[in-house]
């Protein structure tokens, strides 16, 4: 049997914690949660961004979370709250998954990802209209 995406992306959805958008938005704003926006950074110009996220891509998000590697960020450790957001929750379930599998404890994701937050009306910062 060939494993999609969506079975990936399920399966890590149904392992961690999925928080919806007011729940998340009140978790944020604690002191020591750190916020991490795992879009590329084209998608943060366009779309904007949740305030006082750490942008950390996806595909980055191993090598930030390890530390024993060089490219570890100190901001990320094991006892504080990590929340994650992407576009619509796919890359944020599959990232909740691998910072849970690293022995972080405290994780969660953005139920819907940034698509639900706007739906809530909640604010989004740094967000560049194309003019095309």
């Amino acid at each position: 049997m060939t494993t999609t995406t969506a079975t990936l992306v399920a399966d890590a959805s149904a392992a961690v914690r999925s928080l919806p958008p007011m729940q998340f938005a009140a978790l944020a704003d604690r002191s020591g949660t750190v916020l991490i926006d795992v879009r590329e950074a084209d998608e943060r110009v366009r779309d904007g961004s949740i305030r006082g996220a750490v942008h950390i891509p996806r595909g980055m998000l191993e090598f930030r979370a390890d530390a024993t590697s060089q490219n570890y960020d100190e901001r990320l450790q094991r006892d504080r709250q990590i929340l994650l957001y992407c576009h619509d929750g796919g890359r944020s379930a599959l990232a909740a998954q691998t910072l849970a599998e690293f022995g972080y404890a405290e994780v969660a994701h953005l139920e819907g990802g940034i698509c639900a937050w706007t739906e809530a009306s909640l604010p989004l910062y740094g967000r560049q209209i194309d003019p095309y």
